[in-house]
């Protein structure tokens, strides 16, 4: 008896483990809204990471953060380097291209809790004196995130995390 249940269990692992190998080697999340100011006055609080202080989620997960700038003082060349606590890690942010009022493209490299290098976009559309602005996060999905990716969804995790940012994102340019 002993040995047909290790034998499903075996199974059941094996089933998991290829089953996880037909995932995409690449992953998107990204949320959008819209806010009632113009595209100029939205970009000018992404693009200058000092400012992600006022209305990024991590900022009130880790009031303690630890981070250095370096670099550009904003846009093309900015650098942000942090250090918390578990719920946000330690890593580096740089922006790679910084297009006035409607794109900023992101390196993200997250060193811990675990090992993650992907990149960050934001874009930025004007619709009738509002902005239109999608925050998006891309990169390769190694074999351990996709079996990750079966027991929890990084989607609905990290979507709710740029859910809350962009309504913070929203209130602090309409004011």
């Amino acid at each position: 008896m002993l040995k047909i249940v290790a034998i499903v269990i075996v199974g059941l692992i094996a089933t998991v483990l290829i089953y996880a190998a037909t995932k995409p080697d690449t992953f998107r999340i990204q949320r959008s809204s819209m806010i009632n100011a113009p595209p100029e006055k939205v970009f000018g609080l992404i693009d200058d990471f000092k400012n992600w202080a006022s209305w990024s989620p991590w900022e009130q997960k880790d009031l303690a953060m630890k981070k250095t700038h370096s670099g550009a003082p904003q846009g093309k060349g900015a650098v942000l380097e942090w250090d918390g606590n578990k719920d946000v890690g330690t890593g580096r942010m740089e922006v790679l291209e910084s297009t006035p009022a409607s794109k900023i493209l992101v390196k993200l490299d997250f060193l811990k809790p675990f090992e993650a290098h992907n990149q960050a976009e934001f874009t930025l559309a004007s619709s009738a004196g509002s902005t239109q602005i999608t925050w998006a996060m891309y990169g390769p999905q190694p074999y351990m995130m996709k079996v990750m990716g079966l027991f929890c969804s990084m989607d609905k995790m990290v979507g709710k995390d740029f859910e809350a940012g962009l309504a913070s994102l929203k209130a602090l340019a309409e004011k």
